[in-house]
């Protein structure tokens, strides 16, 4: 008889930037992936202090407290780390933990687009790592799996572009509509602000029981993304009108998007595509109905519906996760599954929360 040898391997992980609520994801879900032991979790802010100081639902789940950045010193010994800082750091960051034979998996948007003046148009800042921008892999698996597996840089994705990329790439990539008619109504809850956003649009008075608009008219540092990748996946320039909205719910995105068809496509056949589209994606689920943003709580799943108005010849798809999931922390441990080999569902087979 012949037994086949199983080798388990666990690598060590570092979060900078912590106490976020990205890193907040990150923790939850790396503390139980069977494969990770997360040595560092640096927060300026909280350094000295246990993690359920910030994350008081992580008590007795971890003995971990947080750390300073000692000039990166902890970080650079781990397999991984995840840089979930505010945009403008990592940048700085990666060369040296990238130099120390670390995998970088950076949250920030510096590693996001290939074109470094619009990066510096939208962020407002120069880039400081140019050479390794050029190299980064922008990190949506369903699309780049095969360049993640060999990376060691990978720019995690916008909570928006996720939701836009997975509803819209399948229409792109098979040539069915006319990209200059591509528009997207996308709803967000406040937690995508991220945990120290204290404008006073995200007070609780001000968003209670309200909805509104904002960064509109190609404003908003999400749509350059979104129209790279399109742009990619058509193989020519993509401009789109993109239109975010803040609701008055803690978490979600809800990303309504309208395209002209090149031709007539009932839905039955558009959800056939979709559905052998993403035959192989673990994480994207067709339905016949049309999602809500409940079905995704906690999980690192997208949901996507759709529907064809015959009078108009024009396509609706309707996708919805957890921004802080599949939209941030969860995405970014799926990243990190391919880049080491791990199964792409590791530590992340729970379903949503529900009720």
């Amino acid at each position: 008889m012949f037994f086949k040898e199983f080798r388990i391997v666990t690598i060590s992980a570092a979060i900078v930037g912590a106490s976020g609520y990205g890193g907040g994801e990150l923790l939850r879900l790396l503390g139980a992936h069977p494969s990770v032991e997360i040595k560092a979790a640096v927060s300026e802010t909280y350094a000295g202090q246990p993690v359920s100081a910030a994350f008081p639902g992580l008590a007795k789940r971890t003995e971990l407290r947080f750390t300073s950045y000692d000039n990166g010193a902890s970080a650079a010994t781990c397999d991984v780390v995840f840089l979930a800082q505010e945009n403008g750091k990592a940048m700085h960051m990666a060369p040296t933990l990238l130099a120390a034979g670390c995998r970088v998996i950076d949250l920030s948007a510096d590693f996001r687009l290939r074109d470094i003046k619009s990066y510096q148009s939208f962020y407002k800042t120069p880039h400081a790592a140019p050479l390794l921008n050029a190299e980064a892999i922008y990190g949506v698996p369903e699309l780049h799996a095969a360049e993640i597996r060999k990376a060691r840089l990978v720019g995690n994705p916008g909570c928006f572009p996720t939701a836009t990329l997975l509803a819209l790439t399948p229409l792109v990539a098979n040539d069915l509509i006319e990209t200059n008619s591509i528009l997207i109504d996308a709803l967000s809850g406040a937690s995508g602000a991220g945990r120290s956003k204290w404008s006073q649009e995200h007070h609780f008075p001000e968003m209670n029981e309200s909805a509104s608009a904002y960064k509109i008219a190609g404003a908003h540092r999400h749509t350059p993304e979104i129209e790279q990748e399109l742009s990619l996946q058509a193989g020519h320039e993509i401009m789109l009108s993109f239109t975010p909205h803040l609701v008055p719910m803690t978490r979600g995105i809800l990303a309504t998007c309208y395209a002209t068809l090149k031709g007539k496509v009932t839905r039955e056949e558009l959800l056939e595509m979709y559905s052998s589209f993403y035959s192989a994606a673990p994480f994207v689920i067709i339905r016949d109905d049309l999602p809500g943003t409940k079905q995704t709580l906690g999980s690192n799943i997208c949901h996507i519906g759709l529907g064809v108005d015959e009078r108009l010849n024009r396509v609706t798809v309707v996708s919805a996760i957890d921004n802080l999931v599949k939209g941030m922390a969860g995405q970014a441990v799926q990243n990190m599954n391919l880049m080491f080999g791990f199964e792409e569902t590791s530590g992340l087979e729970a379903g949503a929360f529900w009720p």
